[in-house]
């Protein structure tokens, strides 16, 4: 624990000027950001007696090492600036709103040549129309099938609407007149995007003028005794007024507007937006944060405020935005969602009348978030402290672990060994920082061996990127090695170095976490390259700050490894436990009898739910690694020959077998192959062993034009031969092989 006078600035160094202050910890990881009309005074505050502030901000505090500041010329800009380094460093005591669930919309790709109406979730894209968010995607469903009858834009996607002007078919909407068919050129691709123009509209709230329209129409087709058109015009207004019947009508006036209600404790603040257009709601979105600092009602309503429209221009912004209350000062945000919008805004407490009553129901909705978040046990500030506390107490820690990582190892009967390693910090996942390991000193099943070499890796990793910044605290090196011009040696007793891996891409939570050096595939120094984030910009390097606690899945036999680990590495300031499955029991180092947590604790539900997330993640690697091999072929050695060019091939030749007996020339024919890429082909497929015949299994057929095993494609397709979707089964593998997987 820091004290905050070590590292508190000279009287006269700060400036009276506006300005965005950065907290930073002993790492040098930003850990807050916060804007001032006045650095000095604000600054002053947290430099008070520790007595005297706020809990999470005297935790704050006592955490942070140094204290930097950057002065603006307006408060605008410092509103700005403060946002986006909230988005760059991500701090952690920072007043984050987390969504209570991915919202979907109703998107419209004007960006493309025949615009398509779909579902969509997730960032928001350049040139795509989005109405919403809604609630449940059944009623964005249940809405565009009214709406089809009257505007009927593409809803079908790429691949099918391609398959379609390949054939010259139209699916089946195309045939039941919801669809406009641009696939096989009914309408040209400009009707077609005036069409959905008009969705557009018609969707922005700009109901009544179309449904005049419609109505002025079906009378004309009337007066003309056209009375089959009339009535088809009768059927779109009765479709129209009910899709519109489906969001009622809340404002009379037919506002543009946005609705913010905020339900606090002392703990926690939950936000409500109600967004209103055309005086119809819209849409509905809730958030839930921790309250890191005292903080007033109007602060959290401009931390939201920032969150919802930071990435919104244009109409994104409304007219007019209600809140419960004004934050201080209210031009600066007043003028920066103005500028967001690009026209005036009004921000204003609701008064009396409609615009109250509306502000009134989203406050229920508030209050009612807020203690549904509450009754969530994981999610709870005051549960996880518990948990840590416990956690603690129980592996006689000095303090809460408040940064925990959890590793795991997986395979399928000693082939495609993996390790994983999952972060906690504060009791929740931090998946920015989830790593992923290849076993690759030895082949064969050994947990044990397997958990030493991946805590080597990691720490080692840990300890270069130490010496290399000179973040030693004593002034001394490591004792399992020493830097000798920037060399990782082998010291005396020290372990071997694990063989360096290759960059391989690895997919992590939530997209490619980088290549497999980046997750500690590549032991040794942390050599500084074009991606290296150095020590100054205050995000986190990939294995730079150590954990106050090691957990690993397994016994007494796992937990020794990673102790021995740790102690080779000369690395003793680290705890280290283990969690077996069969009772879970918390096992620590050189203790001949397990710690057992109650089975109604906090600590061991947290650490039940480290340990299962670091076998999730263990697993589903594995399953990457495992299908990737069912799937491998005599091409894959071939150097710069990818996907796309090898099914060029594959559809060129029909075959493995044909392309094998083919000669260079003819493979040079195929677009995109030169001669060098050929002979290399060539020369690939002939120290392969050609596979057998395919065999169907189900008449005893040799079928020779078909694609043999090593044809590219010795793996069944999802959902055949009682596959499930989206998991490969191997061709002649058992059923089921999940038992085997550890």
């Amino acid at each position: 624990m820091a004290d905050p006078s070590s590292y508190r600035p000279k009287p006269g160094e700060i400036p009276d000027s506006p300005g965005v202050y950065r907290f930073r910890d002993e790492h040098r990881r930003v850990i807050y950001v916060g804007k001032a009309k006045n650095l000095r005074q604000r600054l002053a505050n947290y430099f008070q007696d520790l007595a005297g502030l706020h809990p999470r901000t005297r935790t704050m505090v006592t955490t942070a090492a140094s204290v930097e500041w950057t002065v603006v010329s307006t408060e605008v800009e410092a509103l700005q600036l403060e946002y986006s380094w909230i988005k760059e460093y991500d701090p952690r005591f920072n007043v984050k709103y987390r969504d209570d669930k991915s919202y979907p919309y109703l998107a419209v790709t004007m960006n493309e040549e025949f615009p398509r109406v779909q579902v969509m979730r997730g960032h928001k894209k350049k040139g795509v129309r989005y109405f919403g968010p809604y609630g449940h995607a059944w009623a964005i469903r249940d809405t565009v099938d009214l709406l089809l009858r009257v505007f009927p834009v593409r809803t079908c996607s790429a691949g099918v609407f391609r398959n379609a002007a390949r054939t010259g078919r139209p699916c089946l909407l195309g045939y039941i007149d919801k669809c406009s068919a641009p696939c096989v050129d009914r309408v040209s691709a400009e009707d077609h995007r005036e069409l959905a123009e008009e969705f557009c509209d018609f969707m922005a709230g700009r109901t009544g003028t179309y449904v005049r329209r419609l109505e002025q129409r079906m009378t004309e087709a009337a007066e003309e005794m056209e009375y089959e058109r009339a009535a088809r015009l009768r059927d779109d207004i009765g479709a129209l007024k009910k899709a519109m019947e489906k969001s009622a009508v809340v404002l009379a006036d037919a506002t543009d507007a946005d609705l913010i209600a905020v339900a606090e404790d002392e703990l926690e603040a939950a936000v409500q937006i109600f967004h209103v257009r055309g005086g119809r709601v819209r849409g509905q979105r809730g958030w839930v944060t921790d309250k890191v600092e005292e903080i007033t009602t109007g602060a959290l309503v401009e931390h939201a405020l920032q969150q919802l429209y930071g990435e919104e221009t244009g109409d994104a912004v409304p007219r007019e935005v209600l809140v419960p209350a004004l934050p201080d000062p209210v031009e600066p945000v007043q003028q920066w969602l103005t500028g967001r919008r690009g026209s005036g805004v009004s921000l204003r407490v609701p008064q009396r009348g409609d615009k109250r009553a509306l502000m009134e129901t989203v406050e229920r909705n508030a209050q009612q978030a807020l203690v549904l978040h509450k009754t969530k046990r994981a999610s709870d500030l005051t549960t996880r402290s518990r948990a840590l506390e416990e956690i603690a107490d129980a592996l006689g820690l000095d303090s809460a672990p408040l940064r925990i990582e959890c590793y795991d190892i997986s395979h399928l009967q000693g082939d495609d060994v993996v390790a994983s390693m999952v972060v906690f910090e504060d009791g929740l996942a931090r998946k920015s920082e989830y790593r992923r390991f290849q076993i690759k000193s030895f082949a064969g099943q050994d947990d044990v061996r397997s958990m030493h070499e991946v805590i080597t890796r990691r720490f080692r990793r840990y300890l270069a990127d130490r010496e290399r910044t000179g973040e030693w605290s004593d002034g001394a090196e490591p004792d399992g090695e020493h830097s000798v011009d920037g060399t990782v040696e082998k010291a005396a007793g020290a372990p071997d170095p694990a063989p360096t891996a290759g960059a391989e891409a690895v997919l992590g939570p939530d997209g490619p976490v980088g290549t497999a050096a980046d997750t500690g595939d590549a032991d040794g120094p942390a050599v500084p390259s074009a991606n290296t984030l150095t020590e100054d910009d205050g995000r986190p390097k990939r294995f730079a700050y150590p954990p106050q606690l090691v957990v690993v899945d397994g016994g007494a036999p796992q937990v020794a490894a990673a102790r021995r680990a740790l102690d080779e590495l000369g690395i003793d300031d680290i705890a280290v436990c283990g969690l077996a499955k069969r009772l879970e029991e918390v096992w620590l180092p050189g203790d001949a009898d397990p710690v057992v947590l109650p089975r109604t604790s906090e600590g061991l539900y947290l650490l039940q739910r480290v340990r299962d997330e670091a076998h999730r993640f263990a697993i589903g690697y594995q399953r990457v690694k495992r299908a990737k091999r069912f799937r491998s072929g005599p091409l894959d050695d071939v150097p710069g020959l990818g996907e796309s060019r090898k099914q060029a091939l594959i559809k060129h030749f029909g075959s493995v077998r044909k392309l094998r007996a083919a000669t260079v020339e003819q493979i040079c024919d195929v677009p995109g192959i030169g001669r060098k890429t050929a002979e290399a082909i060539t020369a690939a497929l002939a120290g392969a062993v050609p596979a057998g015949p395919a065999v169907n299994t189900a008449t005893g057929e040799i079928m020779d034009d078909m694609v043999a095993m090593d044809d590219m494609d010795d793996v069944e397709e999802p959902g055949k031969s009682g596959g499930s979707p989206g998991e490969p089964v191997p061709t002649g593998a058992p059923d089921d092989r999940r038992g085997l997987e550890r």
